[in-house]
Parts: structure tokens; C-alpha cells; sequence
């Protein structure tokens, strides 16, 4: 997970020290200091999400508003930008999307929320990935109309708390997250401290994350770390809870090469954008649409106990080089090694068998179904 970060540039979140209390191993990724795993082990960090609650320290990652005149205004500004429809997303709810460049590759990828309030119609909330914060906030400034601009929010620190138990735990504080639905989000108050919480996350499992005042952040933490349900999870964990519900790493599974269409990211296009076109290498990703990729992104799972890394190439079985493994691990709830990569269409059904190289052998894999866990967002009880 370590990235190629020197040491002494490296920023510090405001729940640095506390990490370190906690006997964090705290390693450079995208430009911080950043907790990988805690005492008890990435094995164990993974359990605790998947069968309680973990407590994910995401403030690295980029805050900001786009503000403009009125909804519509400000969410043809972004459709600009990028291919979802954002003039009917509705108040309160998130919506997954990515910035494209002109060939209709993938610049980010970020979460996008209208505000449920009124009195804040024509503002958009953004989260976007740590890595690319200094790519995206000038691709947007460069983008906008004169009457839309962007605001950043350095003051800003971002908790997030996942897992089955997650919901409740946080609710103990601030009960309106009780309420939320999932991709949906609203300003509340954690024991009286005004946060920004939504119903999303990047485990698969039910839980939120939490936009709260950076100075505010460390007592958010240890209240909620306080309760037995809550573990601190570090970014080992993180990496294999997002790989086992199939979800992409930027930088890894998509890039500025891959289409939304390539990375089998399609549903964050709703029918009207994909029809109309109107943003960033419209006519390649329209193209992907009508006739299909040449690549698509699969998930991989392995015979055996070894894993393939990232940059390991896929092979058909009869030995022609058919793709590129871009994210792998050892999946700690299903007991075996698992992958995602990039394969020539035609080797991209459920079922194909092919082969990975590690280390100049070949090891066994099929092509399976994402995601790889089953994924328990939450979804509204039926009356």
C-alpha cells in the first residue's frame, strides 16, 4: 500500500496522533502518513468490519462544494464534466460518478451529494480519492461556467464506520443516521458536534461516512472507538474488503487509459447521459456502449493459496497473453486468493479459464462473478 512518497513531505491527518497512540504501523500513501494496520493484524481488522464495525480514517481524501446560482445551474456544470445525470439527482441523495478526459478516459472517481437542505440548492457536496486532488480541482476550475466555482474544504476530516454494526454504533450519537437510506445523506449533529453524514462506504457492507470539522475529529473517533462494536481498521483491511466487494482502486483498476464502459462501471451512466451524450469522449464511451469493449475489467478467482499481484499478466490456456491483473490479495472471508484485471473481451465470461503468472508459473484462475462477497448495502425494510 506504500506509496513513493518521501517521507519528509509528508501530511498528517488530524487523527495522526491517535493512530500512533494506538500502535498504528503508519506508512506514506498518496502523499500522508497514513495507519496500515493496527497490533491485532489485517487478518483480524477484516473480521471485526465484516462482522461488527471498523473505523476507517478516509481524511486524506479531497472535500470540496461546487456552488452555483441553482441546482440545475451547478448540475449541468459537472454533467459537463462527467457522465451521470446530476439535474435529477434529488435532495439528500449520493450519487457515484467519474471525471473524464477527452478520450473518455477516467480522470477519478468520486461521490457526489445534493444536499437535502433547501437553503443550499445549487450546491453539490464532493468527495474525491487523495491521489488525484491536485489533478481534479484544476480540471474543474478550468470546466466551469462563470456563475458555478469551486470551494475546497481544508478544514474538513472524513470518518467513515463500516460493517453491520456500524449503523447503530453511530447512532448512539447521532440518531438521525439511523434514518438515512442508502446512498443518501444529511447534516445532523454527533453529541452536539454539526457533521455531514451519509449511507455509503467501500466494504460492501452497511455503514456511512462521516464529513466533520477537523478539529472535532479526534473526540468523533475516540467516542465512537469506546464502544466495544468499533475496531480501528487501517489501510490493509481496507484494501481487501474493497477487493472482495469488486470495487476499484484508482490509480490500480481504473486510470486516465480506461473507460467507465472498460472498467464495467457503467451503471453510475443513467439513461439520459448515455443517450445524449454531451460530456468527455462521448463518442468513444457511446461507441463501448453500442459494440462493446475490447477490455473489460473481471474478477478472478484462483485454485491454490498464492496471489497474484498487480501487474501480473493473464494468460489464456493455451498461453497467449490475454490481459493484466490490476488488483489481488488473499480473501480473508472466503478462504483463497482472488483478483481483478483487465482481459480482451473474449475471455471475459463468467466460467473462462485462464492463467496467471507469478514468478514464471502459472497458476489457475477463473473468471467469476463480482462481487466477490455478497454485498449488504442497506436497503429500505419493506412495510
Amino acid at each position: 500500500m506504500a506509496g513513493p512518497d518521501a517521507a519528509g513531505d509528508l501530511q498528517k491527518t488530524p487523527l495522526f496522533d491517535l493512530h500512533v497512540e494506538l500502535g498504528a504501523r503508519m506508512v506514506p500513501f498518496a502523499g500522508y502518513e497514513m495507519p496500515v494496520q493496527y497490533p491485532t493484524g489485517i487478518m483480524t481488522e477484516h473480521k471485526a468490519t465484516r462482522e461488527s464495525a471498523g473505523l476507517f480514517d478516509v481524511s486524506h481524501m479531497g472535500q470540496a462544494k461546487l456552488i452555483g446560482p441553482d441546482h440545475e445551474t451547478t448540475a449541468r456544470a459537472l454533467e459537463a464534466l462527467c457522465p451521470s445525470n446530476m439535474v435529477e439527482l434529488k435532495p439528500g441523495r449520493q450519487r457515484y460518478t467519474v471525471l473524464l478526459n477527452a478520450e473518455g478516459g477516467v480522470v477519478d472517481d468520486l461521490m457526489v451529494t445534493r444536499p437535502a437542505d433547501a437553503s443550499m440548492d445549487g450546491v453539490l457536496l464532493l468527495v474525491v480519492n487523495a491521489s488525484r486532488k491536485h489533478v481534479d480541482y484544476p480540471l474543474m476550475e478550468a470546466g466551469l461556467p462563470d456563475n458555478v466555482h469551486l470551494e475546497i474544504l481544508d478544514d474538513r476530516a472524513l470518518i467513515a464506520v463500516q460493517g453491520p454494526k456500524a449503523v447503530e454504533a453511530v447512532a448512539a450519537h447521532a440518531p438521525a443516521a439511523a434514518d438515512l437510506q442508502f446512498m443518501s445523506g444529511d447534516f445532523m449533529e454527533f453529541d452536539g458536534i454539526a457533521c455531514h453524514i451519509s449511507r455509503a462506504g467501500y466494504t460492501g457492507e452497511d455503514g456511512v461516512e462521516m464529513s466533520v470539522p477537523a478539529g472535532a475529529a479526534e473526540a468523533i473517533a475516540r467516542a465512537l472507538l469506546a464502544d466495544e462494536r468499533v475496531k480501528p481498521i487501517g489501510l490493509g483491511a481496507r484494501d481487501s474488503l474493497r477487493l472482495e466487494a469488486g470495487l476499484c482502486l484508482y490509480g490500480h483498476d481504473l486510470d486516465e487509459t480506461t473507460s467507465p464502459v472498460e472498467g464495467a462501471i457503467t451503471f453510475c451512466m443513467q439513461k439520459r447521459r448515455r443517450e445524449e451524450g454531451g460530456f468527455p469522449g462521448a463518442e468513444r464511451i457511446q461507441a463501448e456502449l453500442k459494440d462493446g469493449p475490447g477490455r473489460v475489467r473481471v474478477g478472478l478467482k484462483l485454485e491454490g493459496r498464492a496471489p497474484a499481484r498487480e501487474g501480473a499478466e493473464i494468460h489464456s490456456v493455451n498461453g497467449t497473453p490475454v490481459g493484466t491483473v490490476t488488483s489481488g490479495g488473499f480473501a480473508p472471508s472466503i478462504g483463497a486468493p482472488i483478483a481483478m484485471g483487465y482481459v480482451a473481451a473474449a475471455n471475459a465470461a463468467p466460467g473462462t479459464r485462464l492463467n496467471l503468472i507469478v514468478r514464471g508459473k502459472e497458476l489457475p484462475a477463473e473468471v467469476v462473478d463480482m462481487p466477490f462477497v455478497p454485498n449488504r448495502y442497506y436497503r429500505t425494510p419493506k412495510s
